[in-house]
């Protein structure tokens, strides 16, 4: 992931205030020129809210200005694309949810289709989302229908319930079933990228609506087109993990008769920053073929001591009866931006078809003083 700085840092506030004094020459800008000053210690989204602040201070305060400059800034200006586009989105919305009437809000959700494809406005919708939900999802569902598939999958991903780098929408988060609609016109689209945000928006879902999610897993599969079983999957990826039966069973993972021998840790004592390698075997003990979902789970130890849990994938596989899987797997202990280690008791264990063995333990070591 690039930095901060490459993506919205002195050079995009220059470009974005030269595209805007050259869409708006009439009048003087003032606040977005002192932006080009260096953004040391904020954040990816803290930069695009100064941006926007600043653009919102610097254009007169109707909306119909605001949306005038920018279409046209979108007309003439081809350096008007990129993580530019966030803060000018931001601008967008908010300045619309502020006047508060129909016309604006419309309009807005209109410029908002029309910019996405400069890298997206999926951030700024949820300005226009928590204003008036029903008559953002309105338009939302006739987005489904564009020749655009930049705007398709804004019409998915702009209602995600749990957008990264987002704010929180609480009436998509209270009425869950809202946005089926839309993935049910979308999940058969010709665009992966729409496919991929269709999958991870019904992901989402799973967090707080499994029942749901599986439910509509099901009517898609019984409709399916020949991308849809690989879009269930990855959009079926967190019930998986948790050893969700009904998921499990839709994916064709029926409990099983196995025998599990592991898992072994080849180091009881692991070295910071070293890996921690185990070992299994899985026997079908079935008169039938069993299909398997293999995961892997490590027990985490946190700053306070407890343990927490995290399942990896490891493998999906057919075993006849009385064959063995074997398992011989190294998992790294290094830091990463993700999650911090901490010396002392953690635990791997196995989940086959959600069922999980009892953990094995390991230490692993302080490091080096």
């Amino acid at each position: 992931m690039p930095f901060a700085d490459e993506l919205l840092g002195v050079h995009a506030a220059e470009t974005l205030t030269r595209c805007i004094r050259n869409a708006l020459p009439e009048h003087p800008l003032h606040a977005l020129p002192r932006t080009t000053e260096p953004f040391d210690g904020l954040s990816l989204r803290e930069r695009s809210d100064v941006l926007r602040d600043a653009l919102l201070a610097d254009i007169p305060d109707d909306y119909a200005t605001l949306a005038r400059v920018i279409r046209s800034a979108a007309d003439s200006e081809p350096t008007f694309t990129g993580w530019l586009i966030w803060p000018v989105t931001s601008a967008v919305a908010v300045r619309a949810a502020a006047e508060g009437t129909d016309a604006s809000f419309d309009d807005a959700m209109s410029l908002l289709a029309e910019l996405t494809g400069r890298l997206t406005s999926e951030f700024a919708i949820r300005t226009l989302l928590r204003h008036d939900l029903d008559r953002a999802l309105d338009i939302v569902r006739g987005w489904t229908a564009s020749p655009d598939a930049h705007v398709r999958r804004l019409a998915s991903e702009g209602t995600r319930a749990y957008l990264p780098w987002a704010v929180r929408v609480p009436g998509l988060l209270s009425r869950p079933t809202a946005t089926i609609g839309i993935l049910d016109a979308l999940y058969r689209d010709d665009s992966e990228y729409v496919r991929r945000s269709v999958a991870n928006h019904l992901n989402d879902l799973s967090r707080d609506s499994p029942g749901l999610v599986v439910e509509t897993a099901r009517r898609w599969l019984d409709a399916p087109a020949p991308t849809t079983n690989a879009l269930v999957r990855h959009a079926l990826r967190t019930l998986i993990k948790r050893g969700d039966p009904q998921a499990l069973a839709l994916l064709g993972f029926a409990p099983a008769s196995v025998q599990i021998d592991g898992p072994l840790v080849t180091e009881t004592r692991v070295a910071w920053g070293a890996d921690v390698g185990f070992t299994a075997v899985i026997r079908n003990t079935g008169p039938a073929n069993a299909r398997l979902a293999v995961d892997y789970v490590v027990h985490h130890r946190r700053a306070n001591g407890t343990l927490t849990a995290k399942v990896f994938k490891l493998a999906t596989t057919d075993l006849a009866p009385a064959p063995e899987f074997t398992i011989d797997r190294r998992h790294p202990s290094r830091a990463i931006t993700t999650r911090r280690y901490y010396p002392g008791e953690h635990a791997v264990a196995l989940q086959v078809n959600g069922v999980t063995t009892p953990p094995v333990r390991f230490e692993l070591l302080p490091p080096p003083e």
